[in-house]
């Protein structure tokens, strides 16, 4: 992985984008963290999505599916945890589209027949996509407000920070952005490319985006200065992303408003936003848990506390939001019945 990151940085004159290193770290083929097939997910691996807790955040976001039409498509699936869950409660086609090979071969194993695998965006689709945990790995542009202008943050042939005159998009997008200066932050240019492609595809249904991240306001705030890239390995947080290359994840936050204005661009609705916790409230995660034998403890137990890590403010309850965005739906949808915040984006 380092040798084909320097021979990159060294081919383009001794400096690339943050974007483009995230991309080769992250999927450069056989190399990069995703596509090398190590067991990223779970408690095994670096870190735990919302689907590996446990079934009871598939088993309640499967009560919102329900009230939708059409098959599901998933992008990203990850280890194939909330396919398997959603299939116990929906009789749906249901489709992957994941970039990883490895991955895919994981999802292979886990869900076998149930599920077909797509190579590319179908040209037309109607029904339900979903992204839980897959945009904060979009790679990102970083980005530094100086006193001399903006700068783009890139990569020297040190694996090191090394800032150059910020251009084109990604400067028309800065100059937008009010912040005090100095200040450090990632702009995700391919972000608003991704949701335009979706909703080039989606011909009627709704996308469900599910992250953590901020409306605009937030992600900005002024007392965020050094941005949100954030690196995990075997389940703690850190945030150099130059220590091992290819060997931990790389996120940066999620701006959804940025996501929702490419929606609304592409000609898409905003359906609903909301923090995770309100999502799953609404969507009745206690009749879920209430089902439930309280009196067999042992069973009970690591339910409550999964339920206690989707729904706690200081777990992933206010962090991680839920955004939905489509066409044609002319209805109120249950997980954004009470609490939203779509006047936030």
């Amino acid at each position: 992985m380092l040798e084909r990151i320097r021979a990159e940085i060294a081919a383009a004159g001794g400096w690339i984008s943050f974007a483009r290193y995230m991309e080769l770290a992250l999927h450069a083929p056989g190399l990069g963290y995703y596509a090398r097939g190590a067991r990223q997910f779970g408690a095994e691996g670096d870190f735990v999505t919302a689907p590996e807790l446990g079934s009871l955040f598939g088993r309640t976001l499967a009560r919102q599916l329900n009230e939708l039409d059409g098959p599901i498509l998933e992008l990203g699936a990850g280890s194939g945890a909330l396919a398997e869950t959603l299939l116990k409660d929906l009789e749906r086609e249901y489709f992957i589209l994941e970039t990883s090979a490895a991955l895919r071969a994981r999802q292979a194993a886990r869900l076998g027949s149930r599920v077909k695998f797509l190579e590319r965006l179908p040209e037309r689709f109607r029904g339900v996509l979903i992204a839980n945990e897959v945009a904060d790995a979009i790679p990102a542009h970083a980005v530094a407000w100086r006193a001399d202008g903006i700068k783009e943050r890139g990569v020297s042939a040190k694996l090191a920070w090394e800032e150059r005159p910020a251009t084109g998009d990604l400067l028309f997008t800065a100059r937008a952005v009010e912040v005090p200066v100095p200040y450090e932050s990632e702009i995700n240019l391919a972000a608003g490319g991704w949701m335009r492609s979706l909703a080039a595809s989606l011909e009627h249904g709704a996308i469900f985006v599910i992250d953590y991240g901020f409306p605009r306001h937030e992600y900005y705030h002024p007392q965020r200065s050094m941005g949100t890239l954030m690196c995990h390995s075997r389940h703690r947080a850190h945030g150099d992303p130059f220590l091992h290359p290819g060997e931990q994840d790389i996120t940066a936050h999620v701006d959804f408003s940025a996501l929702a204005a490419a929606a609304r661009e592409a000609g898409l609705d905003v359906l609903g936003y909301s923090t995770q916790a309100q999502f799953l409230v609404n969507c009745g995660i206690t009749e879920v848990l209430s089902q439930v034998n309280a009196e067999n403890a042992l069973h009970y137990a690591p339910i409550a506390a999964e339920a206690q890590r989707l729904l706690s403010p200081a777990e992933m309850g206010e962090l991680f939001k839920v955004l939905a965005v489509g066409r044609g739906v002319n209805r109120s949808l249950l997980g954004f019945s009470r609490g939203d915040r779509s006047h936030t984006l």
